[in-house]
């Protein structure tokens, strides 16, 4: 299949080296220029349309926005053309999605992905996918190229976009009740190594407390995914909440810690820095 790629950083690479070697002609437009081996590069964001699939990895909401929508490149996509949105976006910025793809004929997958770029690597990402069941099913052959499974979420795309910042946010909850459960145990004498082998055996062995436990036990905070980028999400989900009239304050809570870290010089370091910063190791 001839498939488009629109931003090529850590996740978007891993990917498109995997559809590659699966045997899938690629091309792909990236700011930066990198070069993959084995994609095409192109020299502008219109020509990776000119494609059966077409999956997008930039980074936010203002990146789609200004490269693809404003443009106007969805109304110069080719015919039959699958457009599979794989960032983290907000909630309401996949509603204008929705609109804007159907006024240019375009068929719209969200597939945002859980999992770091050592995972994406692998091709074990794990896809929840929203939009048109019969597209969906059209694109899976590369999904599951990327992915180790595909997570059905509904007709509806901005579905899947709402459980990606869902998920994102319950990791941040899951670094920072990790981080605080760590003052209580290390204040009392116990290794937090101790601990986490413990709680891993135990009540919590799912790969998010496996990775960032890891983090913690080492205090190596060095990226990952970039605190930056963790803020967003969460200042996603908060938009989110408002939108559906709801008070969360767990989610108050793990914002303003993000904030608390970025602010304090810690940005570019790995999100699970926030734990770094309630111990008291940064």
């Amino acid at each position: 299949m001839r498939v488009g790629f629109v931003g090529l950083g850590a996740m978007g690479t891993a990917m498109a080296r995997n559809l590659v070697d699966a045997g899938h002609e690629v091309v792909a437009w990236n700011r930066s220029g990198i070069a993959v081996e084995g994609v095409t590069a192109v020299a502008d964001p219109g020509m990776a349309f000119d494609a059966e699939a077409v999956f997008t990895m930039l980074s936010d909401d203002a990146a789609i926005q200004d490269v693809i929508v404003a443009p106007g490149l969805l109304d110069k996509a080719a015919h039959g053309v699958v457009h599979i949105v794989s960032s983290t976006i907000s909630v309401a910025f996949s509603h204008e999605l929705v609109a804007a793809h159907a006024a240019a004929g375009v068929t719209y997958v969200a597939a945002p992905v859980l999992g770091r770029p050592d995972v994406a690597a692998k091709g074990e990402l794990h896809i929840l996918a929203g939009g048109p069941a019969e597209a969906i099913d059209r694109v899976r052959p590369l999904l599951e190229v990327v992915g180790l499974k595909v997570w059905a979420m509904g007709a509806e795309p901005p579905r899947a976009n709402a459980a990606k910042v869902a998920c994102n946010m319950m990791i941040t909850m899951a670094i920072e009740a990790m981080a605080e459960a760590v003052v209580l145990t290390e204040a009392n004498g116990l290794p937090r190594g101790d601990f986490f082998e413990l709680i891993l055996g135990t009540l919590f062995g799912s790969r998010a407390y496996q990775v960032y436990s890891a983090n913690i036990a080492g205090q190596q905070y060095e990226p990952g995914f970039r605190a930056t980028l963790g803020l967003k999400d969460l200042r996603l989900a908060r938009e989110a909440a408002s939108a559906a009239g709801a008070a969360l304050p767990m989610l108050d809570a793990v914002h303003s810690r993000m904030r608390e870290t970025v602010d304090a010089g810690h940005g570019d370091r790995d999100w699970s820095a926030m734990a770094g910063l309630t111990i008291g190791d940064l």
